[in-house]
């Protein structure tokens, strides 16, 4: 009995001590400068928001003009019987035959229904898609950061709880042995003593691996060894200031999905103006220096030089395409329509989410207020229990009733705060206002 006693606290020592060792501290604002720096979606967005920036360009649009250098060389071996008008005749055996030409050109399209100019405009709209992707992710980076911390400080508080519900219970177990050693109490209550014991061990040791397993997380999105240990602050402090009115007109103007509505809605007026383009005449010049060397032993004229300048005019319209520009205006109008429809949606959806995770915030504020006073009288009542148990006052039965309400009133009160605080980042995170003083 005294060997398994001895077990049962070594055990927790044991886990405790695995707990409480002395890592790095790891404040938020370290937390989310790292992710900010090393997070490979962040990375990404960026490269993708840099392509987009680099791809509003006069030429990309259409509106300078192409100069480039051409050369060409031809080369042939002929074998050649000619009989001329005056009855003589010719035979060359393996002429070779040469040419060359080489010099520079240039097409410009001077006017092609104004498109190019609404090929510009799409380049700058879709940079500004970019950037608000960008802007996106690093807002759900720092949010995903900050719950994961969150969590980490949440789950902290359960596992302060659990370990003092097993220091109870390791007195208990202490108390019902030296009771059992002079005859005052039954080995079934030692037993049911150690057996709790037992439990509230297990329970601290699976509270505590699914803590490192968060922390392998937040690793994850800070982008380094994820067996890095640290440790996290012991607070979890909620922004009370929050106003559902103030939240809902942000989101209407700052949220990066209703942004992206409105930019695709743009770009669905941009497509429009494309399509009408062709109704208009396509026109386009061309110049160009050449330069040409011939060499013909077969011909009349044996070795010619020409060299110049060269331009022109070309000038299209189209006449009629089968009804295809009819039908494409026609459909570039209705999605337009269903841009508008998608903007409008998503204000809905958006509102929508705003109020519900208001609720969530409002009533974990309402919680945390509740929970603070309860976890306070819970522990009173565990605290005397235990006294009274020592004094052979109350049951086994009791005491361990009195755990479990402590317990409940721990994790209910975290849980209040972790939620309330969710709420909030997310509710910053939809109107992109988080913010790390």
């Amino acid at each position: 009995m005294k060997k398994t006693l001895f077990l049962i606290l070594s055990l927790g020592v044991f886990t405790i001590t695995a707990h409480a060792q002395n890592p790095q501290r790891l404040t938020l604002r370290e937390a989310i400068e790292i992710a900010l720096k090393n997070n490979y979606n962040i990375q990404l967005s960026q490269n993708r928001s840099t392509i987009s920036k680099n791809n509003v360009t006069l030429g990309n649009a259409g509106i300078l003009p192409v100069v480039s250098a051409d050369i060409t060389s031809s080369n042939s071996i002929q074998t050649t019987n000619q009989t001329r008008a005056d009855g003589t005749t010719n035979n060359i055996t393996n002429a070779k035959n040469t040419g060359i030409t080489y010099g520079a050109n240039l097409n410009w399209t001077i006017f092609d229904g104004f498109a190019m100019f609404a090929n510009y405009d799409q380049l700058k709209e879709l940079e500004k898609l970019g950037q608000i992707g960008l802007q996106d992710t690093i807002q759900s980076t720092v949010a995903n950061v900050i719950n994961t911390y969150y969590s980490l400080i949440s789950q902290n508080d359960q596992i302060k709880a659990l370990n003092g519900v097993l220091a109870i219970s390791r007195t208990q177990a202490k108390y019902a042995n030296d009771k059992y050693s002079v005859g005052r109490a039954s080995k079934l209550e030692v037993n049911t003593a150690l057996v709790n014991a037992n439990i509230d061990t297990a329970n601290l040791i699976n509270q505590i691996q699914q803590f490192k397993t968060t922390k392998i997380q937040l690793n994850q999105l800070l982008v380094r060894d994820l067996q890095t240990d640290f440790v996290v602050a012991d607070t979890i402090i909620v922004d009370e200031s929050l106003k559902l009115g103030d939240i809902i007109n942000d989101a209407q103007s700052k949220n990066p999905s209703v942004l992206a509505s409105q930019i695709n809605k743009r770009l669905a007026e941009i497509n429009l103006r494309q399509v009408k383009a062709t109704r208009y005449p396509q026109i386009s010049v061309t110049s160009g220096y050449t330069i040409s060397d011939s060499k013909n032993p077969s011909g009349f004229a044996r070795v010619q030089n020409s060299k110049g300048f060269n331009y022109g005019l070309t000038a299209s319209i189209n006449i009629f395409d089968g009804f295809n520009q009819w039908r494409r205006e026609r459909n570039a109008k209705l999605q337009i329509n269903n841009a508008e429809l998608s903007y409008k949606q998503t204000q809905q959806n958006i509102e929508a989410i705003v109020s519900n995770f208001y609720i969530s915030y409002s009533s974990g504020l309402d919680l945390i207020k509740l929970g603070q006073t309860n976890v306070t009288l819970a522990k009173h009542n565990l605290d005397l229990s235990l006294e009274k148990y020592r004094l052979g006052n109350i049951t086994p039965l009791e005491i361990r009733e009195a755990q479990r309400n402590y317990l409940d009133a721990q994790s209910r009160f975290s849980a209040a705060q972790y939620q309330s605080k969710m709420a909030e980042v997310t509710l910053k995170q939809i109107t992109n206002s988080i913010n790390i003083q």
